[in-house]
């Protein structure tokens, strides 16, 4: 079976669940396994590459290319 088919019919059966329980536990379990995998995905930086963010950093505030806390909460509203 292919992982298109199984993730089908795991939907089919789980639509059939009722119990309260059985959801949160499900839904539990996901929230774990996705944070996991995103823990996973992340490297720690070495000393040169951190380095280089801050020296970049200090570069675009020196030419302008920021914005202040109150414009981008700005900004964020007229979304």
């Amino acid at each position: 079976m292919t992982v298109e088919a199984r993730k089908l019919h795991f939907i089919e059966e789980f639509l059939k669940v009722t119990d309260e329980n059985i959801i949160s536990q499900m839904e539990h379990l996901l929230r774990n396994e996705k944070r996991k995998q995103q823990e996973n995905s992340l490297k720690p930086m070495n000393m040169n590459e951190f380095k280089h963010i801050i020296d970049k950093a200090r570069e675009d505030v020196e030419q302008g290319r920021v914005i202040s806390h109150e414009n981008l909460k700005q900004e964020i509203l007229s979304w």
